[in-house]
């Protein structure tokens, strides 16, 4: 657990393909259901404070109370994502924590010298918020507001998770909501 944050809740990957990368972990890791939304509206998406048109496609799921995340950037513009895919390839692009008090918690990390990387909203509150890190392999650290619909959203994948059997290994990402 981390002494700031909390536990870590989700790894957040970066992939090229992401019906292949869905296809790996349920076929080779055996983790599934995936939820999958295709592209993901991304309100008010912001790269290092300059709006950005870039566009990704995102599917979840959980192995235990780890949520797991595979991005596909799907329209060209400056992220994050485009970012390490460029510079580290496929992988482990970030670590989340899950927050009710975003604003809070981002002061808390900015007075610790932390630099705001992008930003936006999936769903109203639904912000999410990358900080730029220069430690491991250009992981970033994101926190999540979950005090709005992503909470009962990630706890539905979570659910799913634990009790499924094989069967429809992918989902559209409504199904979950």
């Amino acid at each position: 657990m981390s002494r700031i944050l909390g536990a870590i809740r989700q790894n957040g990957y970066v992939v090229r393909d992401i019906h292949a990368a869905i296809k790996y972990w349920v076929e080779v890791v055996g983790v599934g259901p995936w939820f999958l939304g295709d592209p993901v509206a991304i309100e008010d998406f912001r790269y290092r404070g300059q709006p950005s048109p870039a566009k990704v496609a995102i599917a979840l799921a959980n192995s235990g109370d780890l949520q797991l995340e595979l991005i596909q950037q799907v329209a060209d513009g400056p992220s994050l994502y485009r970012d390490f895919l460029e510079t580290h390839g496929e992988g482990l692009q970030h670590i989340a924590y899950w927050t009710r008090e975003i604003e809070g918690d981002c002061q808390r990390l900015l007075k610790l010298g932390w630099r705001i990387g992008q930003t936006g909203h999936v769903g109203n509150p639904g912000r999410f918020i990358y900080f730029e890190t220069t430690g491991h392999a250009g992981t970033c650290v994101e926190i999540s507001d979950i005090s709005g619909p992503k909470g009962p959203l990630f706890q539905r994948i979570r659910e799913a998770a634990a009790n499924w059997d094989g069967k429809e290994p992918v989902r559209p990402f409504w199904a979950a909501r």
